[in-house]
């Protein structure tokens, strides 16, 4: 898969996870992310991704690097 088609597909899982915000902006938990067993089927490298779409400001997440476990609480918000 190319990087722009799973940033889509991560894209619509935030939102079929997420809640909206009073801003209009989904966020979910790392954790949520991590833990989704249709997350685990799509995505190979869920943190790539993430990465790839912080890269494009299409996303935010504090830190650079999200692990599972140590990181499960940490939002990731929609631009």
């Amino acid at each position: 898969m190319n990087v722009d088609h799973e940033v889509e597909l991560l894209v619509r899982e935030i939102k079929r996870l997420g809640k909206e915000g009073a801003n209009g902006k989904y966020s979910v938990t790392f954790g949520v992310l991590f833990n989704d067993d249709q997350c685990a089927n799509i995505f190979e490298a869920l943190v790539g991704t993430l990465r790839a779409a912080k890269r494009k400001k299409i996303l935010s997440y504090d830190g650079e690097l999200l692990l599972q476990g140590v990181h499960d609480n940490v939002v990731v918000s929609l631009l």
